[in-house]
């Protein structure tokens, strides 16, 4: 089986807990993390994930998720299949 693989990103005012708060919500979904980023620059805070979906045919129910999440602590989060991110950010 071919490895199916999404993009996280992670936008917002620096807080505590939003690595902790979002890195949970993809361990309790199975969703291993592949390579992280993030970084901050004076109080906001910018991070971008690749992770492994292998297996996960719908990734409505974890975009609801996080969108809790965001909602919560005032981000956006998204996740997108990696195909569509680089078709999206194709130059």
């Amino acid at each position: 089986m071919k490895q199916r693989r999404a993009v996280v990103s992670v936008i917002g005012k620096d807080q505590v807990g939003i690595i902790a708060k979002v890195t949970n919500i993809l361990a309790d979904n199975s969703i291993n993390i592949l390579d992280i980023s993030q970084t901050i620059l004076q109080d906001f805070f910018t991070m971008m994930m690749l992770v492994d979906v292998t297996g996960k045919e719908n990734l409505e129910q974890l975009q609801q998720q996080l969108d809790e999440l965001s909602e919560e602590m005032g981000l956006k989060i998204n996740i997108q299949l990696e195909e569509i991110f680089q078709a999206m950010h194709r130059i």
